[in-house]
């Protein structure tokens, strides 16, 4: 049976690759439009491409690094020898996914602009689609370097169980560390670009967004896709391919001691599942589609009813598989995988109500422009501090649930393990619909590109109309698929810790509270998400306060660009932004991978522990809390730009115009990389363990 589920998956990882190709050839027979709006997608489409290659080069000299240290230590007999070659594969389908999201994007923007001429549905769909091969690439590589290593360590060189999972935790480490490259890297070029773009020109200047008359407008554009597609694709990869494999290692531990039913079989279930999401998801991306002329909450409707479908076709499909893989006495875990499921549909709907301008709190926002920028901002952060207690609440209810569900709370020795089982199979349930909740977020990219080349390419008025709705739709769903991402962060931190403490002697745990290195871990890991996300604010500051100067430079040097007679030099600002952005990405992350080792050299295993409960807690809120807010903002800006308070150019409009400013980096930079920071703190610890335990000072 076991054979049969690693097949499933292989198969269901090989379809959902043929879904993105078959996509990606009905996107690019959409017409790209006129030889305007061609040259322009050209330019963003460039400035992508010459980022990434630059990025990748740099990634590619860390990544080199730690191979020779990993292997090191594999030399050593700390690690076996599989680890250092999963942590490279791990690395390079993260960063697979990225590109391949973002040269469909590239492609699919100006596609998009043009579809909008002839409707909103058509627009809807190209832009819909391009997403979905994002979706789709991602769940497909992940699934397949998955299901290929299991194969290979289990089948082929016939290794234990335990080894299995142990090496295939250290892929998820690779495509953690290229994730938080990305994710910076391409969070602080967008912020950066799109900062210094309103600043001057929107706010100071006072010509539209995506003016062509602003020397940040290309590198503002190519910012959505190296940030918010690239980025995003390499992050959500990597929370997928670690809700599977955490799971997958806890569920060797809790059925270890189980005679009925072997860890393999465990191990398996997570996988299938992930099999399952990819064909519920295909059939659920069918369903969206809207009529001409809707708005907001029909447009959310629409793809609502593609992701709802999803995810109640898993839900109704994973039963059977618990029933007859593990047997009917552990159909409590199907209810742990169900409590995932719905955590994951109440976590984005607490998130759409909060960012939304078709609900109450973005509205209120909008107004408290009327008074200025400082209170719009003060607004923002404290509808973000607020927008933390239902999803915390809905993690809390769905921890205790999914460990109940699974007998975590029996009196057996073995209930806290089939316990720790549960939560980690709840994040796959909450990540199983991955492929159309991407698709969903992916899309919103294309969107504002498109509005931008509509504008840069003088269409008509209705096609910039049409743009801007799926433009803030897409802000909406983007919080939406940062709140999952984020959720399911918690739920695999959690399964990571637990996994960790199980490669740890008995005899060296000891975990009370009052053991001093345990507290000075907590709090030096509550601590990490504020000053990471600090690192990344100040990034932002940084690059953008370069490319403010230089859009000023440009409106007062170089004559005839406010008339329109003259082009300005897009290439300087992308440039800007190319190399702040790659200079300021390396110090956040080598502190994330260096801060568990170091705290474990000095502190010891406990310290670790600690510091990892305590960046999980802190992390967990403060991306909730920097990710609504910042969406909050841009919405808020969105609904005075729809004609409310006085609409474009209105003193509530330039004052909406600075909230979003500060939500820029909040929800694109700082915010989404802290989902992945708490998990890489996990993976890092787990694979450096042998080291801890052998050299640590207390």
């Amino acid at each position: 049976m076991t054979k049969i589920l690693v097949a499933f998956t292989f198969v269901g990882a090989v379809i959902a690759l043929v879904f993105a190709a078959l996509t990606a050839k009905k996107v690019m027979k959409f017409s790209e439009g006129t030889e305007k709006m061609k040259k322009i997608a050209a330019s963003i489409r460039t400035g992508a491409n010459a980022y990434l290659k630059r990025q990748y080069t740099i990634v590619s000299i860390f990544f080199g690094c730690m191979f020779v240290i990993l292997c090191a230590m594999a030399a050593f007999k700390l690690l076996t020898w599989f680890v250092p070659f999963a942590f490279i594969t791990g690395g390079f389908f993260s960063g697979l996914s990225g590109f391949v999201g973002m040269t469909i994007a590239t492609r699919a923007n100006s596609r998009t602009a043009n579809a909008c001429r002839d409707g909103l549905n058509k627009g809807l769909r190209c832009a819909f689609s391009a997403g979905s091969v994002m979706g789709f690439t991602v769940v497909g590589l992940g699934l397949l370097d998955i299901s290929v290593w299991f194969f290979l360590l289990n089948f082929v060189f016939k290794l234990p169980i335990e080894e299995v999972t142990s090496a295939m935790l250290t892929f998820s480490m690779g495509a953690s560390s290229m994730a938080l490259f990305a994710r910076v890297g391409g969070g602080i070029y967008t912020k950066a670009a799109d900062v210094g773009a309103d600043l001057v020109g929107k706010v100071e200047a006072g010509i539209p967004e995506d003016d062509p008359r602003n020397p940040a407008v290309i590198a503002d554009n190519v910012g959505d896709n190296v940030g918010d597609v690239a980025g995003m694709g390499a992050d959500l990869y990597e929370s997928y391919v670690g809700s599977v494999i955490s799971s997958s290692a806890l569920g060797v531990v809790a059925f270890s001691t189980v005679q009925a039913v072997d860890g393999i079989r465990a191990v398996a279930i997570p996988m299938a599942m992930a099999a399952i999401g990819i064909i519920a998801s295909i059939i659920g991306s069918f369903l969206v589609r809207t009529s001409e002329h809707a708005e907001q909450k029909a447009l959310l409707k629409a793809l609502g009813r593609g992701t709802n479908f999803s995810a109640i076709l898993i839900a109704v499909v994973t039963f059977p598989l618990v029933w007859f893989v593990l047997g009917r006495e552990y159909i409590g875990i199907y209810f742990s995988i169900l409590s995932g499921l719905v955590a994951g549909v109440l976590i984005g709907r607490a998130t759409e109500y909060f960012t939304s301008d078709t609900y109450k709190p973005t509205r209120n926002l909008a107004a408290m422009s009327k008074t200025g920028s400082a209170t719009i901002v003060i607004g923002g952060v404290g509808l973000g501090m607020l927008s933390t207690a239902i999803p915390i609440i809905v993690v809390a209810i769905c921890i205790m649930a999914a460990y109940g569900f699974a007998g975590g709370f029996g009196d057996t020795a073995n209930a806290p393990n089939l316990g720790l089982y549960g939560i980690a199979i709840a994040a796959v349930g909450m990540l199983s619909t991955l492929g159309i909740t991407l698709a969903t977020d992916a899309y919103g990219p294309v969107a504002d590109n498109a509005g931008g080349i509509a504008q840069m390419a003088g269409l008509e008025e209705d096609v910039r109309e049409r743009t801007d709705a799926l433009d803030s739709l897409g802000n909406t769903t983007a919080a939406t698929g940062k709140g999952f991402a984020i959720g399911s962060a918690a739920l695999t931190a959690l399964a990571l810790i637990a996994s960790y403490v199980k490669k740890i002697p008995d005899e060296l745990i000891d975990i009370r509270l009052m053991n001093p290195t345990v507290l000075v871990g907590l709090f030096i890991g509550a601590c990490l998400p504020f000053v990471f996300a600090a690192l990344t604010m100040n990034s932002v500051g940084r690059a953008a306060q370069s490319v403010v100067v230089e859009v000023r430079r440009q409106f007062k040097e170089i004559k005839g660009i406010m008339a329109g007679t003259t082009d300005p030099d897009y290439a300087k600002c992308v440039g800007l932004c190319t190399k702040a952005s790659l200079k300021e990405m390396v110090m956040p992350t080598l502190i994330a991978i260096a801060t568990p080792i170091v705290v474990g050299l000095v502190l010891g295993c406990n310290g670790v522990i600690g510091m990892l409960a305590g960046s999980t807690a802190t992390g967990f809120l403060l991306a909730i809390f920097m990710s609504n807010s910042g969406g909050a903002w841009d919405n808020a800006k969105k609904y005075i730009e729809n004609g409310n308070f006085g609409g474009k150019g209105s003193e509530a409009h330039k004052a909406a115009v600075v909230g979003d400013t500060v939500g820029d980096p909040f929800k694109d930079t700082s915010g989404p990389s802290i989902n992945i920071l708490i998990k890489l703190l996990s993976v890092v610890s787990i694979v450096f363990a042998g080291l801890i335990i052998k050299f640590h000072i207390f």
